[in-house]
C-alpha cells in the first residue's frame, strides 16, 4: 500500500495507560534500555507490543507497523517463523531444562564450529553480555593481564560499561582497566598498546563503516605482535553479514568471538567460541549459568541455522539492503540533503545517520524523523535491521516515507519551524553506544 493512502497513526491510548501503570513497578517500564520510553518520542510512539508476524508488529492499540528494528536485530528470519516455532513447540513437549546436559548443546556447538572460522570449541549463554564477559575472563586467564582495549558496544557488565557515559555504579579501579580506541584508526590502538599490556582487544568488526586500509588485519597483526587475545564481538554481525560472521566475510580470524542476537531468531541464546588452546580454560575459570543449556533456545538456534543454510536467507537480505542503501543515497543526493543525512553500514544493518541542521540540533531532527515514520506505520530507531520476512515492497514503502519526510526536514529547519512541527518534546541524548 502506498503511504499516501494509509491513515496516519496518531492514537496510543492503551500504550500510554500501560506505560503509566508499568512505571509503578518497572524502572523505565522496560527490561531493555533501547526499548524504553527514553528511546522513543514521548506521546507520539507506541510503548508496548501485542504481537508480531513476519515483519509486521502490532501494538496494544491495534496499530500495525512494518518493523525495521526487529527486536534490536534479534529477528533474522521474521517474527514467528514457522520452522523455528515448530522446532520450539516440539522441544517444549520434551522439556527445556534438565538435571543433565542435553544433546542439543553439542549438536548446535558442532554447527557453529562448521562455519565460524575461529570456532574450535563453544560455550552458550543467554545474552551478549554473558558471552563478551566470558571472553574477557578467558583472555585475562590466558594472558595473566588485566587491561582491555574496546571498540564498539559490548554489553552492560562493569568491565565495559565503565568506559561509557553510563558508568554509574562502576568502581574507579575497574574503569581504569578499560581503554577505548577508534574504529579505522590503527594509531589509536597502537597508543594504548604502547602504554599497557592488554589481555584482550575486543571490537565489533564493523558497525557504521566498512574497515579501511586492511584495518581488521592490522588489528590482528598488532594483537599477535603483543601476545594479546583478539576478540570479535559478532553479537550483531554474526548470522547477518555472513553465517560465519564478519570474520568470514572479511577473512580475518580472531582468537575468540561472541555471537547472539539473530542466531535463534529471537529466542534468548548467545555463544562464546574460539581456539581450543584458549577455550580449554573454560575448565578452570567460572562461567556457569543454569539456563545456558536451555533446549528451547537451542532448538530455535538449530532450526534457524538449518534454514539459513538450506535457503538463501542472507542473499535475500543483502539484496534488499543494497537496494535500500543505493536508493536512499540517491534520494539524499536528489534533494541536496547531504548536510543533513547519510546512509552508512552493511546491507543487513544500515543506518540513516542524521546531522545537526542550520537551526536545529540532531536530536530535534531525529525526533521529527521518528515521529513521522511512526505515523506512517514504520518502527525504526534510525537503523534498517532487515529480516528474511522483508520484501521489496516493504523497502519501497520505506523509501516512499523517506521521500515525504526527509525533504520536509530541510525545509522546516531552514525556516526555523522544525520544533513547531513536533507533536512532542524533542528527544534528549541518552547513551551513545557506537
Amino acid at each position: 500500500m502506498n503511504n499516501q493512502n494509509k491513515p496516519l497513526i496518531t492514537h496510543f491510548e492503551q500504550s500510554n495507560a500501560l506505560l503509566e501503570q508499568a512505571l509503578k513497578t518497572v524502572p523505565l517500564a522496560s527490561q531493555t534500555f533501547s526499548k524504553s520510553l527514553l528511546a522513543f518520542p514521548q506521546g507520539v510512539s507506541p510503548y508496548f507490543a501485542e504481537k508480531a508476524q513476519g515483519c509486521t508488529l502490532v501494538d496494544v492499540d491495534g496499530n500495525q507497523y512494518c518493523d525495521f528494528m526487529n527486536a534490536l536485530l534479534c529477528i533474522s528470519l521474521g517474527y514467528c517463523d514457522e520452522q523455528v516455532n515448530g522446532a520450539v513447540k516440539q522441544q517444549i513437549d520434551q522439556g527445556s531444562i534438565f538435571s543433565l546436559p542435553h544433546k542439543l548443546e553439542s549438536e548446535v556447538a558442532e554447527k557453529l564450529c562448521e562455519f565460524i572460522p575461529c570456532a574450535e570449541q563453544v560455550r552458550f549463554g543467554k545474552n551478549g553480555s554473558d558471552a563478551t564477559s566470558a571472553a574477557i575472563r578467558l583472555a585475562r586467564a590466558y594472558t595473566g593481564r588485566d587491561h582491555i582495549g574496546v571498540c564498539g558496544y559490548h554489553g552492560w557488565q562493569d568491565w565495559y560499561i565503565g568506559s561509557t557515559s553510563r558508568d554509574l555504579g562502576v568502581p574507579e579501579q575497574t574503569k581504569a582497566l578499560t581503554h577505548t580506541f577508534a574504529y579505522n584508526n590503527i594509531q589509536s590502538l597502537e597508543a594504548i598498546l604502547s602504554q599497557h599490556q592488554l589481555a584482550a582487544v575486543i571490537m565489533e568488526p564493523m558497525n557504521l563503516y566498512y574497515p579501511q586500509n586492511d584495518f581488521l588485519q592490522q588489528v590482528r597483526d598488532l594483537c599477535t605482535q603483543h601476545n594479546t587475545v583478539l576478540i570479535f564481538d559478532e553479537t550483531i554481525t554474526g548470522f547477518r553479514f555472513d553465517i560465519g560472521g564478519a570474520q568470514s566475510l572479511f577473512g580475518v580470524t580472531p582468537d575468540l568471538a561472541t555471537f547472539g542476537k539473530g542466531m535463534a531468531n529471537g529466542f534468548p541464546i548467545s555463544a562464546v567460541v574460539g581456539k581450543q588452546k584458549i577455550m580449554n580454560l573454560m575448565n578452570d575459570i567460572f562461567f556457569s549459568g543454569t539456563f545456558g543449556g536451555d533446549t528451547i533456545a537451542l532448538a530455535a538456534a538449530k532450526a534457524t541455522i538449518d534454514k539459513m543454510q538450506r535457503q538463501q536467507v542472507l542473499k535475500h537480505i543483502h539484496h534488499l539492503g543494497s537496494y535500500l542503501i543505493s536508493e536512499l543515497n540517491h534520494l539524499i543526493e536528489q534533494h541536496q540533503l547531504a548536510d543533513y543525512f547519510s546512509c552508512e553500514g552493511h546491507p543487513s544493518w544500515s543506518f540513516l545517520v542524521a546531522k545537526d541542521g542550520k537551526n536545529h540540533d540532531v536530536w530535534t531532527i531525529k525526533t521529527y524523523l521518528m515521529q513521522q515514520l511512526i505515523s506512517l506505520g514504520f518502527i525504526s530507531n534510525g537503523s534498517h535491521n532487515l529480516s528474511y520476512a522483508h520484501q521489496m515492497a516493504d523497502i519501497n514503502n520505506l523509501l516512499d516515507a523517506y521521500q515525504q519526510i526527509l525533504p520536509s526536514i530541510k525545509q522546516l529547519d531552514e525556516a526555523g519551524e522544525l520544533t513547531n512541527a513536533l507533536n512532542c518534546a524533542p528527544m534528549q541524548p541518552i547513551f551513545k553506544v557506537r
